[in-house]
């Protein structure tokens, strides 16, 4: 009953405008101006509720505060007071006030910014010739079930891409570079199931891989060439085929034409009964390009392995994909030679069969191919070009491609390896002719060896090793590292070996340095392999593996390294001086490289601005590492190096004793207060 009497009265209060309060009641004594029955603003009221009717004694006039569970009928009526209205009506045009705010701040931070770097230019490259890498089925051959075992090694490095080279089906007859089905592995490497899984691991350890196309010629035992000496449909003109006289086993070639490899670039074909082209070895026949169907069919090659999650290539031998179809004789070098005697590839000026109007078209149409496979974020696909213009570095820079039309990434570099006299003053002289004539905005790399050039440590000498893997970490842009030469791997000093410089990688002191548990090895270990292998190198603070690796670190972790500024500080025969620095950011880096004798340089002569001590951040010679040196008097041994290390806010990029000294590639600027790259600075 008394439920039911205080139910009813509940209705009741509603009905007269009563609140029945679920959550809790601040009792608070009304004053005067809040009680006043002219005020403007209603404001909700209670009287003191009992349990049933009887017990209500006082009905004065209460303020009743926002509560928790109140009902809407009262959320409405707090919200209409002036206080939460005006409160609520700032904070809605504060929001739409900040929103165009913020769009223009975002807007302008993404114009201000500078590109990121792509992942082909965040890591070095890691070359390797998969034969000599690593057997793990006892044949004596490296296979890729040896890389993808070695995988560690390379993340122990800190690098990022790996480099294969030629893993196609090939007779072998030059190291894999004749080929003879694209679209397989040799099965010396393993099956196209090792591929994938290879491919599927090395991007699982967030790697990119990049692989050798060679698009200029085919190995003779490829079907093409087979159904093309035969005038088979298609077929019979994907090759460069001629007529040539040949009477009792004599060839007169239609032209003076030689290969690359010496003699006559034209081989009789018996048949055929006619002379194919061939630039390289006669086993090796130059496709068609001038065929638009052979052109159809390096775009699906490309696309095929793209399908299988290559992220880029490296274009073999472009500069001879095309050739004058008038078949000139080419101009002699010595023009009072014998035009009979010509055999040798430095004997003629080769005007008629490389870079032809027209390949430049086809490269940037191999761009193209692999654009359409660079739409997904993250995924772009990689493409350098192998040229070797040693003589003209004018046509080098072509495959850069304009400002307009994007060619290659950049064309390797081989203007260090191909150096016949080390110093100073020739290395500073390769890095300016490189630095001084690529394109504005474009990308630099550099390398110091590949699978076809004598090893740097032979080169050079041992004494230097460390202090060339410095230089080739510490430039701007990309550097290829070819395998061994992050421990200082020599050639094999053995009779009777074509390539010394592919021999099997020394990964510690076991029976063939731990590259094949197998009898033999394709070619002999290096007899150094019992102190120069990557185990006991790990195990050295001093070696030239863990000096590779910081040096690899530092490169990283530091932004006037990986992406400012370079000038020029100083060269002699003995020593190339060089400057990194960021602006915007304090840490400038100064490289002392030496490459001839002992040699104490004055730095503070040179660059007024330098501060009179700077710290030894890494050096060739651990224990040097930490010092601070005079600036004045700047020491170092023969094959030393040091990197090092000062604050000022002075650029010497900026000064007028630097202009036309300094270069950069991706230029950015640094802000300290937001933390951020800009580029306009």
């Amino acid at each position: 009953m008394a439920e039911e009497e205080s139910k009813s009265f509940s209705v009741e209060l509603s009905e007269k405008g009563g609140i029945e309060n679920k959550g809790f009641v601040q009792n608070e004594a009304l004053n005067e101006k809040e009680c006043n029955a002219s005020s403007q603003e209603e404001i909700p009221e209670i009287c003191s509720v009992g349990i049933n009717s009887a017990a209500v004694q006082n009905q004065d006039c209460e303020v009743l505060k926002p509560f928790a569970g109140m009902p809407k009928e009262v959320l409405l009526k707090f919200s209409g007071q002036t206080r939460y209205r005006v409160t609520r009506e700032i904070l809605f045009w504060l929001i739409i006030a900040s929103a165009p705010v913020l769009v223009g701040a975002t807007i302008a931070i993404v114009a201000v910014s500078p590109k990121c770097l792509d992942w082909w230019q965040g890591s070095p490259i890691y070359q390797i010739y998969p034969r000599s890498f690593k057997d793990t089925n006892k044949d004596g051959n490296g296979d890729l079930k040896g890389i993808q075992e070695k995988l560690e090694h390379i993340m122990y490095l800190n690098i990022k891409t790996i480099w294969i080279t030629s893993v196609y089906k090939s007779p072998l007859k030059d190291f894999g570079y004749g080929v003879e089905d694209f679209r397989d592995v040799d099965p010396m490497f393993g099956t196209m199931r090792d591929f994938e899984n290879l491919i599927a691991a090395i991007h699982d350890k967030g790697l990119k891989v990049i692989m050798d196309l060679i698009p200029n010629h085919t190995s003779d035992k490829h079907s093409w060439f087979q159904l093309s000496r035969n005038r088979t449909g298609k077929y019979a003109d994907y090759y460069i085929w001629h007529d040539c006289a040949h009477t009792e086993g004599t060839i007169t070639p239609p032209n003076n034409w030689v290969s690359v490899y010496g003699n006559s670039s034209w081989q009789y074909d018996e048949v055929r009964k006619q002379c194919y082209f061939h630039q390289f070895g006669k086993e090796q026949p130059d496709l068609n390009f001038h065929n638009s169907a052979v052109q159809e069919e390096i775009h699906d090659i490309i696309k095929f392995w793209l399908g299988k999650g290559i992220d880029g290539f490296s274009i073999n031998a472009v500069k001879f994909l095309l050739e004058a179809t008038h078949l000139r004789n080419e101009p002699q070098v010595d023009k009072s030679q014998n035009p009979e005697s010509i055999s040798a590839y430095s004997e003629l000026y080769h005007d008629f069969t490389t870079t032809q109007v027209g390949m430049h078209d086809i490269v940037r149409s191999f761009r193209h191919t692999l654009d359409e496979f660079s739409i997904e974020p993250g995924r772009y696909r990689f493409m350098g070009t192998e040229a070797n213009n040693q003589e003209n570095i004018e046509a080098t820079m072509m495959y850069y491609g304009t400002s307009f039309i994007q060619e290659s990434d950049f064309p390797f570099n081989f203007y260090l390896i191909n150096m016949e006299n080390f110093s100073g003053n020739s290395i500073f002289e390769t890095v300016s002719l490189w630095m001084k004539n690529m394109p504005k905005g474009k990308w630099p790399n550099w390398a110091v060896g590949d699978p076809s050039t004598a090893r740097i440590t032979s080169r050079i000498g041992k004494e230097y090793t460390k202090v060339i893997n410095m230089l080739l970490l510490t430039l701007p842009g990309t550097p290829t590292t070819y395998y061994g030469e992050e421990i200082g791997m020599e050639n094999i000093a053995t009779e009777n070996v074509t390539f010394p410089e592919k021999s099997p990688m020394q990964w510690n002191g076991n029976l063939h340095a731990g590259f094949s548990e197998g009898n033999i090895s394709w070619l002999p270990v290096n007899l150094d392999y019992q102190n120069v292998n990557v185990e006991v190198q790990k195990t050295q603070p001093n070696s030239t593996l863990n000096l590779y690796r910081e040096l690899n670190l530092l490169r990283n972790n530091e932004l006037p390294i990986h992406r400012g500024w370079m000038c020029y500080i100083w060269n002699d025969s003995n020593v190339f001086v060089y400057l990194r620095e960021l602006d915007g950011l304090d840490t400038v880096f100064i490289m002392v490289l030496n490459f001839g004798q002992e040699s104490i340089i004055d730095l503070k002569a040179v660059v007024s601005e330098l501060p009179s001590e700077a710290t030894i951040r890494l050096s060739t010679n651990f224990s040097n590492t930490g010092k601070v040196v005079n600036t004045k008097t700047i020491k170092t041994e023969k094959g030393e190096g040091i990197v090092l290390e000062y604050k000022t806010r002075k650029t010497v990029h900026t000064t007028e004793a630097f202009q036309g000294k300094c270069f950069v590639a991706e230029k950015a600027c640094y802000s300290s207060a937001l933390n951020i790259l800009y580029m306009h600075c």
